[in-house]
């Protein structure tokens, strides 16, 4: 029984390591060049009747500040309010830093969660440090990794954004569908943009 205990653990386990890089990898294409020119320190998507933004406070940072980037959704349908269910949060802020080449994830719990959108009043969030490694990866990426609770290293980073999140069926009713037993829409808004931080001080 123990031996059966273990094996499910560690398929367990190789289920959700899949899950966190198939992510990462989904939220920062492999060639970062492709967008270049669309890019700046702001973005704006609308799917619908919502409106996301990503936005970086400065194009460039000095080495040692504090890096402020968040995320921005906004209801602007013919409702006074909707509710929406997402993970832990409905952002998400992968990253890329150009210059060494290396990702920063952005890992997330997932349980469902609830919140409210009031019409043209958005919800914002800021960017919190994340990253994560594994024992494959090799000690300069681990120590860049690191680094980042002391702030951001020197580089040029494009920003993945994204907000993930459905429409709560239970708030709404059948209004929304899903009295058939159809699943909610989801939706899942992007946006890239960039900024720098310089290599030091002076």
């Amino acid at each position: 029984m123990k031996r059966y205990l273990y094996i499910g653990f560690i398929l367990l386990l190789i289920m959700l390591t899949g899950c966190v890089k198939q992510e990462t990898q989904g939220a920062a294409p492999s060639d970062p060049t492709l967008n270049k020119a669309a890019r700046g320190s702001q973005a704006e998507m609308t799917d619908g009747v919502f409106v996301y933004r990503l936005v970086s406070e400065k194009e460039k940072y000095e080495r040692g500040d504090q890096v402020q980037v968040y995320g921005e959704l906004e209801y602007i349908g013919e409702k006074d309010e909707i509710t929406i269910g997402h993970a832990a949060s409905a952002f998400y802020f992968p990253m890329k830093e150009l210059t060494r080449d290396y990702n920063i994830s952005y890992a997330m719990n997932e349980p469902y969660i609830t919140t409210k959108l009031k019409k043209g009043e958005p919800l914002r969030e800021y960017y919190k440090i994340g990253g994560g490694y594994d024992s494959r990866d090799d000690k300069r990426y681990k120590d860049f990794i690191h680094s980042l609770k002391d702030g951001f290293p020197g580089g040029h980073y494009v920003v993945y954004g994204s907000a993930d999140f459905v429409i709560d069926l239970q708030s709404h009713g059948a209004d929304q569908g899903g009295s058939n037993g159809e699943e909610p829409k989801r939706y899942k808004i992007q946006a890239e943009i960039e900024f720098s931080v310089s290599e030091d001080t002076k």
